[in-house]
């Protein structure tokens, strides 16, 4: 058996049918604020804080890949937490996401 830290820690987060479609929910992930994405088919997950101002993104605007910032604008891409628009300069941190048994899962370290 090989020791896959790909494979570990991996922390239920909620049930696949509470995703909102083509939109953003906050969620609490083993004492993290996190903001869960979903785009199409796909499910994205990041610090729900924003880098630049004390916001949370699940209060903001998810257009594609681009959740806005409720706070100053500032836009970051859901799929790598890079920045994509000003004021906002620091990426967040991103988190892999896997969905089995109707669950959806983000690995947090």
């Amino acid at each position: 058996m090989s020791d896959n830290t790909s494979d570990t820690n991996w922390t239920d987060a909620l049930a696949a049918a509470d995703l909102p479609g083509d939109d953003v929910i906050g969620v609490a992930v083993a004492g993290r604020d996190i903001a869960v994405y979903t785009v199409g088919d796909e499910v994205y997950a990041t610090d729900n804080l924003c880098t630049h101002g004390n916001a949370r993104l699940c209060d903001g605007f998810l257009e594609g890949h681009e959740i806005e910032c409720p706070l100053h604008q500032g836009k970051f891409d859901v799929r790598n937490g890079q920045p994509t628009c000003s004021p906002v300069t620091q990426a967040l941190r991103s988190y892999p996401v896997k969905i089995e048994a109707g669950r959806v899962f983000v690995q947090v370290d």
